[in-house]
């Protein structure tokens, strides 16, 4: 029995992921995460990647591998900083385990390499997912919607086709849309909302995060709303309200209920419209490249309510829910599962197959 251990460092959520394999076949995949805000204490680190592998309850590691988007984080004055960092705490918790590190170019390096070209490994959590569903469709865009951002990764002949390698080039090309599931400021979802027969502007303050719209349309649960609210207070239907309220200087006593959720879906709509222009702009792209009818692939936190509409919208061939071609827990953390598959195959030395 083989088992790979895969990490993804991010700023605000890192998560793991355990592959046990034998005779080249998965046969047990399990992940774990945990709300790190690494800016608030980047030393923690470390302790938080221990803490994931107990909870996975692996008997041993046979090989690692991380990707990271960490380093973005202003805990760091550069990226290198960043990386650096980041390299050091997982060499801690792991010193006797074989370490690889994904790159931009989906393939895992060593770390000191890794530290030689930090901006080689920098925010590639990406091309894991792409690598990984390129082992199972050959043409295909892929819609990874996490708490915080919005992949999109272009997949043409059975490998990832991505323009963009940083997140600079990304953003210019469409393959990253900064928009989440939960901690987006709603500021920077829309500038004025329709209000009352008017046009409202909106305050630029982090009265309310993308997290509040969609607990109040019942597309999360308080549970899956994972990441700290504006005000510090809970995630009910009802403190959601009274931080979006907020968003146009009001209250809940200004503001009736349905008028807050009418404001809701609003934003929502919006988001849909983020992501549809992104994804447009890349599918275009990659129907050049494609030579067969090209599917999106939908995963992450905000896969059923924004990936999914934002597929419709673009006019895709077919819409394809990842966990209907992996294991259900590879969609809740995609790029972990990824570079541990990764990792197995490295040390394999063949193609693995899910029994």
């Amino acid at each position: 029995m083989v088992y790979a251990l895969g990490f993804d460092v991010g700023g605000a959520n890192t998560k793991a992921a355990l592959i046990r394999s034998e005779n080249g076949e998965v046969f047990e995949v399990k992940v774990a995460s945990e709300y790190f805000p690494i800016w608030k204490n980047p030393q923690n680190l470390t302790s938080v990647l221990l803490a994931l592998k107990e909870q996975l309850s692996s008997p041993k590691i046979d090989v690692l591998a991380l990707t990271m988007t960490a380093e973005l984080s202003d805990a760091y004055q550069t990226k290198r900083e960043g990386v650096h960092q980041i390299l050091s705490c997982v060499k801690t918790a792991f010193p006797n385990t074989a370490i690889h590190v994904l790159t931009t170019d989906a393939a895992l390096s060593s770390v000191e390499a890794a530290v030689a070209e930090p901006l080689c490994v920098a925010a590639a959590n990406w091309a894991a997912t792409g690598w990984l569903v390129a082992q199972r469709l050959k043409d295909a865009v892929v819609v990874d919607v996490g708490s915080t951002s919005t992949s999109i990764i272009p997949i043409a002949h059975g490998k990832v086709a991505a323009q963009g390698k940083t997140d600079l080039d990304k953003l210019v090309c469409g393959e990253l849309v900064y928009t989440g599931s939960l901690r987006t400021n709603v500021a920077a979802i829309v500038q004025s909302i329709p209000l009352r027969g008017g046009s409202a502007a909106v305050s630029s303050e982090l009265f309310a995060q993308s997290g509040d719209v969609h607990r109040i349309l019942e597309h999360i649960t308080e549970e899956s709303y994972s990441s700290e609210t504006a005000d510090g207070r809970g995630k009910s239907v009802s403190e959601a309200m009274a931080r979006l309220a907020r968003v146009v200087c009001a209250d809940t006593e200004m503001l009736s209920k349905a008028e807050i959720v009418e404001i809701a879906r609003y934003i929502y709509q919006q988001q849909i419209k983020q992501i549809t222009e992104g994804l447009t702009k890349v599918y275009r792209h990659t129907k050049t490249l494609a030579s067969n009818k090209l599917p999106v692939v939908v995963t992450g936190l905000g896969k059923d309510f924004l990936a999914h509409k934002a597929a419709q919208h673009a006019g895709a061939d077919a819409i394809v829910d990842l966990d209907t071609l992996l294991p259900k827990q590879a969609v809740l953390a995609t790029p972990a599962v990824g570079v541990a598959l990764m990792a197995l195959t490295k040390l394999t030395g063949a193609p693995i197959t899910w029994t």
